[in-house]
């Protein structure tokens, strides 16, 4: 199993190349200079797997003060289901708790089969009559 350990600047371009190689859907946010601001916002939120030297996974665990949310979990195609996942969600979840979270939210592509199965396997539950409404800026 791979080692869990909070992302810094230094791994930046190693998570952005984690996330084109696990096909994420790409957002305005993921660059350089994104991801970086998070890091100095919050320089906790960025979870990193690592194995052999390499990132092999990534969450974000992002505190507002009110709400945990859960952005951004990707696995190298070449680990997946071996657990690296959801021992990311789970310390994803542990920093939101002592931060003082009560509920946490996962942002999921909802036409991605394998993402809905793996996040109701993870123990949410999928949120009925809500919308999300966004705006690049």
């Amino acid at each position: 199993m791979p080692a869990l350990r909070t992302g810094s600047t230094a791994d930046i371009e190693a998570v952005l190349a984690l996330w084109r190689s696990a096909a994420s859907v790409p957002t305005v946010s993921d660059t350089r200079e994104a991801l970086a601001a998070l890091l100095t916002r919050d320089p906790r939120a960025l979870v990193v797997a690592e194995l052999g030297g390499a990132v092999v996974g990534s969450v974000i665990a992002g505190w507002d003060g009110w709400r945990g949310n859960v952005y951004r979990l990707a696995v190298s195609p070449e680990h997946r289901r071996n657990g690296i996942g959801s021992a990311l969600v789970r310390e994803a979840e542990r920093r939101l708790r002592d931060r003082g979270a009560s509920r946490m939210s996962a942002i999921v592509v909802d036409d991605d089969p394998a993402a809905i199965g793996f996040w109701h396997a993870s123990g949410l539950t999928r949120q009925s009559r809500r919308a999300r409404f966004v705006r690049n800026l």
